[in-house]
Parts: structure tokens; sequence; C-alpha cells
């Protein structure tokens, strides 16, 4: 496909062929549950267009790129021990399932340092009880429909399932690890999660994306399209601190969606970091379904090149006393295109509510670009909100007085860039993973 502008029977095609091609394995079970959902999310495809700029959603977003390139299902890839232990963290030896191509590799995986009152695993293991689970929230979270999501579930084959039984704290981080492999033609990977963390439950999680080579930075001709959803369910009183990490290679695509539910007390935070991908975007949707219900949302995005990233989030207060944060924030360099739209719904009933959002944008080149919409729409009287977003370049005074105490321009910029990230690292709770990252913006601070 030559032209990357489609009128809409152009689209309608494209997105026909990527079903085929999400449809083009089984899923690892014969299960009814599974093949109603496939069928289900069928037809939801075949009623939904692909996004344009014309929509609202979308509109900054740019995905005609997707069009120049005809993906196929991703073949089933190999990979060495010694290179997945590249990417297992120190913390999560025993605590990690690999993921290769969106399928799962027990080889690889290690889950020996976790509670038996958990199950973590995929589909082929479930018993009796964990499957009821599994058939009661996957794919019933709520929301907009949406052509990507509803993609992903019409190509289920396999899911990685985090099931945490009440009252169990698991003290062990665990680790989601997502690889991808390249092949000689454009290659389409859709993983899937689904985390229950039953009444009085607590987890920490890493939710990682990449491919072989490390650097997010490398170009290998061989794009992949990463098509991901995941789903977390948080029970009463259950608390779970999220880490989502996207270090795709930079001619890749990635596009995902995080679905949370939260009931009453319950407390949820993600640190959201993203580096990577030609062309990426996440969907953060939280509906808070009960009284007391804390949700904090951390973000970094750090992009240079051609690259564009987008970030869209939307938090649903609905009950009394509930508290929302959320601090995001992006470093564009070169000709990168940052994009952020945040919404927090603080309806009637959400009386006594305490919500927060905030968006700082640090352009490092004159043709670095941000679209930035921080939104909330409120209609209780009883609450404490603010949003609020910045759009800065490195501040002279604060150069010069770098400068003033001994530090050249450069090593002065890096400092100030470093120090701009820092506030986001410093809230990912696992040591080993906040140095790497901090690292490699770091090393990319060198680059700029």
């Amino acid at each position: 496909m030559n032209n990357p502008t489609l009128d809409k029977t152009g689209s309608e095609t494209y997105l026909d062929n990527l079903l085929q091609q999400c449809q083009a394995n089984p899923p690892v079970i014969d299960a009814d549950y599974l093949q109603t959902l496939r069928k289900n999310a069928v037809s939801e495809v075949q009623e939904l267009s692909f996004p344009s700029k014309r929509d609202e959603e979308w509109r900054f977003t740019d995905i005609s790129q997707l069009y120049e390139l005809e993906f196929t299902a991703a073949k089933p890839a190999t990979v060495s021990q010694q290179i997945a232990d590249i990417f297992i963290l120190p913390e999560t030896q025993k605590s990690c399932l690999v993921f290769v191509n969106g399928q799962y590799v027990s080889q690889l995986s290690n889950v020996s340092a976790l509670p038996t009152d958990i199950y973590i695993g995929n589909l082929s293991n479930l018993s009796d009880t964990q499957k009821s689970k599994v058939v009661k929230f996957l794919g019933k979270q709520e929301g907009e429909r949406d052509a990507f999501t509803a993609l992903n579930t019409a190509g289920i084959r396999d899911v990685a399932v985090i099931l945490v039984n009440p009252n169990i704290i698991v003290e062990t981080p665990i680790e989601l690890l997502f690889i991808a492999v390249g092949s000689d033609s454009p290659s389409l990977i859709q993983p899937r999660t689904l985390v229950v963390a039953e009444k009085g439950s607590s987890l920490s999680l890493v939710e990682y994306y990449g491919r072989l080579e490390q650097c997010s930075e490398v170009i290998q001709n061989q794009p992949y399209f990463t098509n991901s959803v995941t789903e977390i369910c948080l029970e009463d009183n259950a608390q779970i601190n999220h880490s989502r990490i996207q270090r795709e290679l930079a001619d890749s695509f990635h596009i995902g969606k995080t679905a949370i539910t939260q009931n009453q007390d319950s407390r949820y935070t993600c640190n959201e970091v993203n580096l990577g991908a030609k062309l990426s975007r996440h969907t953060l949707q939280i509906w808070q379904n009960g009284k007391q219900t804390e949700t904090n949302l951390n973000g970094l995005t750090m992009i240079d090149g051609e690259q564009i990233s987008d970030t869209h989030s939307a938090v649903l207060l609905n009950h009394t006393h509930g508290t929302a944060h959320q601090l995001h924030k992006c470093i564009i360099d070169g000709n990168g295109h940052g994009i952020f739209n945040g919404k927090i719904f603080v309806p009637k009933p959400a009386q006594v509510t305490n919500a927060t959002q905030l968006n700082r944008n640090l352009l490092l080149s004159p043709k670095a670009r941000i679209n930035t919409k921080p939104e909330l729409q409120i209609t209780a009287d009883n609450v404490k909100c603010s949003h609020g977003a910045t759009i800065s370049q490195l501040e002279a005074d604060e150069l010069f007085y770098l400068q003033s105490r001994g530090l050249n321009e450069t090593d002065s910029r890096h400092l100030l860039i470093d120090a701009f990230a820092a506030e986001i690292l410093e809230k990912i709770p696992l040591t080993s993973l906040r140095q790497r990252l901090t690292q490699c913006v770091v090393c990319r601070t060198l680059d700029a």
C-alpha cells in the first residue's frame, strides 16, 4: 500500500485484513468462553471503523504509517535463556512469566518464589475455580469500544493470568515480560493480560514490552505492531503497584490499553514509562466503583527523532471520598510529537473528592511538538480538584546558575533533563528497574 491516506473503504479493507490475521491462529485451549469472546469481538470489529484524525480522540495522532505496512500474524520464535535473562530483573528471577511474540514460553518462565495462594501462568493450567474467575473477568471491562481492543479480543490465543486470593500479600514483585522477535515481513503481536486482586490482597507488578535489542533507538528494518490489552480488577481493600514499561524498537508500533476497575478502599498506582516505538499510544481507563478509592497515575514519555507518542487517560470517580492524582511528563527532542489527553470525571455522587492532574512538557528542540489537553468534568459541588499543563524549554537562568558553579553548558543541560525525569522514575518501587531506566534516560540525554 503506497498511499498512506485511505478513504473509508480502504480503511475498512485494511481493518478486515488485520481481522483475518488476528484469527489466523486458534486459542491454546478449546474453551467455549474463549470462542464466544472471539466471536463477539469479530462482530464488534465489523461494526467499527479504523480511527482517523477526523475522530476527536485521535485528531492529533496520525496513524497513517500503519497503513503503509501489511502485517501478518507473528510466528513463533525462539529466545535463549541467556537473552531472556537480560530483561528479567534481579528481583523477579523466580517470579516472571515470559511471552515471545505473544506466546507463553514455560521454559523461560519461573514463578517458584511466589506463594501457592496465587495463580500466575497462562490459560493452559487453570483449575475449575480459577477458570470461573477468568470467565467472570476476561473481556468484561466497561468503557468505550475501539477497534484495537476489539481486534485483540477477536484474536485471543492465550492470556497472562494473575489471580491473587483474598488477604494474600505478595511480597515478591511479579514481572510479565513480552519480548518481540522480528521477521522478514511486518508482524502483528497481540499480548493479553488479566490481573485479579481479591479482597485485602496486595502485589507489585512490572509489565515490560521490548525487543531483543535493549536499546529502543535501534532500527532493524523489521517492523512489528504490538497491540496489547491489560485488564486489572481490584476488589475491596486490594492494592496494586503497577509499572508499565514500553521500550519497543524505533521502527515498531505499539498501541496498548489498560482497563482498571477498583472497588471500595482499593489503591492502584501506575508508573508508566514510554521510550520506544516509531508510533505509540497507551490508553488508561479507570473506574472507581466504591467509596474511599485511591488512584495514582505517574507517567514519563521521552522521545526524539520522528517518534510519535500518545497518552490518553480517563478516571471515572463514582463514589464519595475518592482520590485521583496524575502527573505525566514528556521530554521531546528532534521532530518528536507528544500527545497527552487526560480526563477526570467527577459526577454528582462523587462528593468529597480530591483530584489533581498535571502534564509537564519539556521541549528540547525548535521542531519538537506537544498537544496537551488535561480535562476535569465536575458536577459534584463538594470537591477539591485542580488540573493544568506546562510547556517549556530549559530555563536560561537555571543553565546560567549551574555554569556559574563550574559545570559546562552540556553537563548543565544533561543535569536539568535528568532531574526533570527523576521525579517520575523515583516512584518506581523496584531498585534495579529504576536504575536501568535512569541509565537509559541518561544515555538518551547524552545524545540530546
